[in-house]
């Protein structure tokens, strides 16, 4: 992979506030980091970054970063990740990862297909993408932007693997070499997709009827528990008058025989002198 050079200056403005500033300006906010140096804050120019994508087959770049006063002139790095906005497609942030040129680093690199299969040409079959990317392990300079795979001699139920996978020069592929990465699928007929489309709306109301059984079940243990309330109210009703009549009780019968006790001998001593003026 070839290098590109692409001017950069520190990043002084930061937090949301500083990046809004910075992309009003026409630049965009960017960091760098690897193990030769501690992360850096960085602003690259909006345009030369977007058209640098634009006119590369994948985002993966390799960049000579020529960052102003820096003590080294330029910093060899790849564009590790790059944002988007979601509805423009504008760059928003830029991470580099700077590396070094006898170092092997391990990347994603995006697979694209050549031929058309003759399984998809003659058969009617279906051509599928298992992997998008497949990662790869080389030095900066023999990074490939991108893997191109034959698959015109591929037939309905054949699939072309990882290890079947040449790698460019200098290049290792890394990852189960069994894993499938395209196949030539059967088409499907007009039977099978009706039955899927009727399992799909039986599965439907299955779920409906499930959700009614235990909104039902949920109801009948509500009002199993409202019964169950009223029993133990009624309960508690017929307990309480009765102790409460237990405690009165008592002192009723204690008042009683009190007062029928003072009052029989008042009751005596005023019928003594009665007796006496009769005599």
């Amino acid at each position: 992979m070839k290098s590109v050079l692409l001017n950069a200056n520190p990043r002084v403005l930061a937090r949301r506030a500083g990046a809004k500033a910075l992309r009003a300006g026409g630049r965009i906010p960017a960091v760098i980091y690897g193990r030769q140096a501690p992360p850096q804050n960085l602003e690259v120019n909006a345009k030369e970054m977007e058209d640098l994508i634009h006119h590369s087959v994948s985002e993966n770049l390799l960049v000579d970063l020529a960052i102003k006063d820096d003590p080294r002139p330029k910093r060899l790095a790849l564009v590790q990740e790059v944002q988007h906005y979601a509805l423009t497609g504008k760059v928003l942030h830029v991470d580099f990862h700077e590396v070094a040129e006898n170092e092997k680093v391990t990347v994603q690199v995006p697979l694209e297909t050549t031929g058309e299969a003759e399984g998809v040409k003659t058969e009617g079959g279906v051509l599928e993408h298992v992997l998008f990317k497949i990662k790869v392990r080389a030095l900066p300079k023999d990074l490939p932007e991108l893997i191109t795979v034959d698959v015109s001699h591929l037939k309905i139920g054949q699939a072309i693997h990882l290890g079947e996978i040449k790698a460019p020069e200098g290049t290792e592929i890394i990852g189960d070499k069994q894993i499938p990465v395209i196949a030539v699928a059967a088409p499907r007929t007009e039977e099978e997709e009706a039955a899927d489309l009727a399992a799909a709306a039986e599965a439907v109301p299955g779920e409906v009827e499930m959700i009614k059984e235990k909104k039902e079940e949920g109801e009948e243990g509500a009002a199993m528990a409202a019964k169950g309330a009223e029993k133990g109210a009624v309960k508690g009703a017929e307990k309480a008058p009765a102790k409460g009549a237990e405690k009165v009780a008592p002192g009723a019968e204690k008042a009683a025989p009190g007062a029928a006790t003072k009052a029989a001998p008042g009751t005596e001593k005023k019928a003594a002198p009665a007796f006496g003026k009769k005599k």
